[in-house]
């Protein structure tokens, strides 16, 4: 005689255990909001914020995302002006060569700190003297 199995089902057919998403692998044993703080650029706030903009359900898991649904969120991580995501809550406001505001993310963001620190090199500017010589920039005692 077999007696019943107890089992807790926790991954459906469709699951994914690692999503590509922005060109980062994204844990899909996460919670969503989570899982796309793996993205470089992306933190605790905003992640819930696109997650929310997108119409997704913050408790479910990143492996259970269909793709439209990671295309959405992707397109909100992108363009958040678009969803109505204040500028204060990006992290590259007034671009100091387009002057626009923008939301960086994954390599865009290493791309972006070092054409600063180019910048600033290049004006001679303290911060830049200071990054030149290897020294401490923000005022820590040497």
């Amino acid at each position: 005689i077999e007696s019943p199995r107890m089992t807790l089902q926790l991954a459906p057919d469709n699951f994914q255990h690692i999503v590509r998403v922005m060109n980062t692998n994204v844990d899909g044993k996460r919670k969503v909001a989570f899982a796309f703080r793996m993205i470089k650029g992306i933190g605790v706030r905003y992640s819930h914020l696109c997650i929310k903009k997108a119409g997704v359900d913050l408790h479910r898991r990143a492996g259970t995302l269909t793709p439209e649904e990671i295309e959405k969120i992707s397109d909100v991580i992108g363009d958040p002006l678009k969803y109505k995501i204040p500028a204060w809550f990006l992290n590259r406001q007034r671009d100091p060569k387009t002057g626009k505001t923008e939301h960086l993310t994954s390599n865009t963001v290493d791309i972006k700190l070092r054409e600063d620190l180019e910048r600033m090199k290049k004006i001679r500017a303290h911060r830049g003297v200071r990054h030149m010589l290897g020294l401490r920039v923000r005022g820590q005692h040497t």
